[in-house]
């Protein structure tokens, strides 16, 4: 309960502070949906010129970038920890978390979200509506509950991975360029894997699981029955994933020494 009062403490300070600037966040509302706007824009280019890609059609394509686009919004507000290396080990920034009485983690989640990426699951639900009216696709009376478990899961996913990227900066502190590299890796997650060739696949589905954030899960919604035992998979790898990189985390913070000078 502790915790939970504090996150909403935390939603409550975040907010005030950023209508304060109202212009700003429109512009990064703006920013958002151009960029979502530029991706979609792709997969319709992309089916110009091809009426199926390995057996996919452009709906379903247009679906699984839906869906991709949720979970990654809820990554998105809570996970930003892309200059973590840089802002909390090599700055020294972490010294100051460390003195509070909450995990760590916690306190970096709560105090780097953005909220307003919570605006790309709108645009994600209405390009999922728009190609599932499309492809008549009946929803079930359980099939809310089960698409709040697997955005879940795939958000847990994308945190458990770069949370544990990050971790790295607690054994090698320079600076390193392995977050920006895992972002564009993670964009293959949002296309059916079996485009890829067999050791791509493999990665997205077991070392780098990001294929478990988009083509997976919305295979369920879509009736793809070959992929449902990966569907189904997707909140345990994301907890497994979440987990093992907490694990991790709490025996990098035990090596941290504080900053140099």
């Amino acid at each position: 309960m502790f915790y939970l009062t504090l996150f909403f403490q935390y939603i409550s300070q975040y907010l005030k502070t950023r209508f304060q600037y109202r212009a700003d966040l429109f512009v990064e509302f703006f920013s958002d949906l151009l960029s979502q706007a530029v991706n979609f824009i792709f997969i319709l280019v992309v089916f110009g010129h091809t009426s199926l890609l390995h057996g996919w059609n452009r709906d379903e394509i247009i679906f699984i970038y839906g869906f991709f686009l949720v979970p990654y919004a809820v990554f998105s507000s809570f996970f930003n920890i892309w200059d973590f290396n840089d802002r909390y080990i090599v700055k020294g920034e972490l010294d100051r978390i460390l003195t509070r009485p909450i995990h760590s983690l916690f306190q970096i989640i709560l105090e780097r979200m953005e909220l307003e990426s919570l605006l790309g699951a709108v645009t994600g639900l209405a390009v999922m509506f728009y190609s599932g009216s499309r492809l008549g696709l009946e929803i079930k009376w359980y099939d809310p509950l089960l698409f709040v478990v697997f955005v879940g899961g795939g958000a847990l996913v994308y945190g458990g991975v770069f949370v544990l990227i990050a971790c790295i900066s607690f054994w090698a502190d320079a600076r390193t360029s392995i977050m920006p590299m895992m972002y564009n890796i993670s964009n293959y997650g949002r296309y059916p894997v079996d485009i890829y060739n067999r050791m791509i696949r493999f990665v997205l589905t077991w070392i780098l699981p990001f294929a478990f954030v988009g083509v997976y899960p919305a295979a369920y919604f879509l009736g793809k029955k070959d992929w449902f035992g990966y569907a189904f998979l997707t909140p345990v790898i994301g907890i497994v994933f979440f987990v093992v990189s907490v694990m991790v985390w709490n025996e990098g913070v035990k090596r941290y020494r504080g900053a140099g000078n």
